[in-house]
């Protein structure tokens, strides 16, 4: 009787092995993708960028109301790129967010650039967002719009915070960041969030 509980102890641990195994070869494979995916969007935005292919602006009601053109390729909307420099990523960003649309880029949550009050979410892939809880103060960021006006920021602090503080990832007044980059932690439990400021020109 021992002797069947010790094999079939032996075929589960080695099942679970197995399946731990098939689920790291997979997060390896989907952030490989997700790097994959991005360098082909910000090839094709680039190029539609240098044809002057905007195609439409956002419905936030005016520049004055922090309007934004965007290029639409492959179905999304994209309003530029985000540039980290620390890790050498160029991501381009959706104009809207969606978990669909995260699979394949980072996208704005609220906000603009034009009204210093952008939240932009994103994957937690390495080649999305998966870095960000190692951006120190001072690091610089910069965002590219599709008309090619450049917004420099630099980090001012990395916090992370609970699932329901959705409230404290949007900036409501003068006083909040200019520009606010979140993803979730590894386990989904939190969210790693990176606060910037305008950078002086």
């Amino acid at each position: 009787m021992r002797r069947k509980e010790g094999k079939l102890c032996i075929v589960l641990g080695t099942l679970l092995l197995l399946a731990a195994l098939c689920l790291l070869a997979y997060n390896r494979w989907d952030d490989w993708r997700a790097g994959q995916t991005v360098a082909e969007i910000q090839e094709a935005l680039e190029e539609a960028e240098e044809d002057g292919g905007l195609s439409a602006v956002d419905e936030t009601g005016g520049a004055e109301n922090g309007e934004m053109a965007t290029i639409e390729i492959e179905g999304y909307a994209y309003i530029g790129t985000l540039s980290i420099p620390r890790y050498g990523l160029e991501l381009p960003v959706m104009a809207k967010w969606s978990y669909p649309g995260l699979k394949i880029a980072p996208g704005r949550y609220s906000g603009s650039v034009r009204m210093d009050d952008m939240v932009i979410c994103g994957h937690n892939y390495d080649r999305h967002f998966g870095n960000l809880k190692y951006l120190e103060a001072g690091d610089p960021v910069t965002f590219t719009d599709v008309d090619g006006n450049v917004f420099s920021y630099r980090v001012e602090e990395v916090i992370t915070l609970q699932p329901a503080d959705v409230e404290e990832m949007v900036n409501q007044t003068e006083t909040d960041w200019d520009l606010t980059l979140f993803t979730c932690t590894l386990g989904g439990q939190a969210r790693v969030t990176v606060r910037c400021s305008r950078a002086e020109e």
